[in-house]
């Protein structure tokens, strides 16, 4: 059975943008996952292969506030960012996932700066 070609294009992104973007303890990699509906946004670490801090579209604090797609992703990086400072994380290396760098994806890059992250 044959793949969608928009599926193998973003592996192939994905794939090459892995080979690039590691994360470490103390700079973790932000990795974002976008479906039609939802978004997940995790901070790994890949020398242990561990998430140290995650959130995403369908916690009850970000259901509850409600809003557009575009917004929720805002206050995912932003519940990302509060997470991480409890965590001692202050810098991160950002991991679109092979989506392009636009929408859903930029408002999780800016919500998690307004929360205090850098990268």
């Amino acid at each position: 059975m044959a793949q969608d070609q928009k599926v193998v294009r973003r592996q192939k992104l994905r794939w090459r943008i892995r080979a690039r973007v590691t994360g470490t303890a103390q700079k973790p990699r932000l990795s974002v996952f976008r479906s039609n509906n939802d978004i997940y946004a995790q901070l790994i670490d890949d020398s242990t292969g561990t998430t140290l801090a995650s959130a995403d579209s369908r916690q009850k604090d970000i259901v509850a506030v409600g809003g557009t797609k575009v917004e929720k992703s805002t206050n995912v990086g932003k519940t990302l960012a509060q997470k991480a400072a409890a965590a001692g994380i202050t810098t991160c290396v950002f991991d679109r996932g092979g989506y392009l760098y636009h929408g859903r994806v930029k408002a999780v890059a800016d919500g998690a700066r307004e929360g205090g992250l850098k990268f």
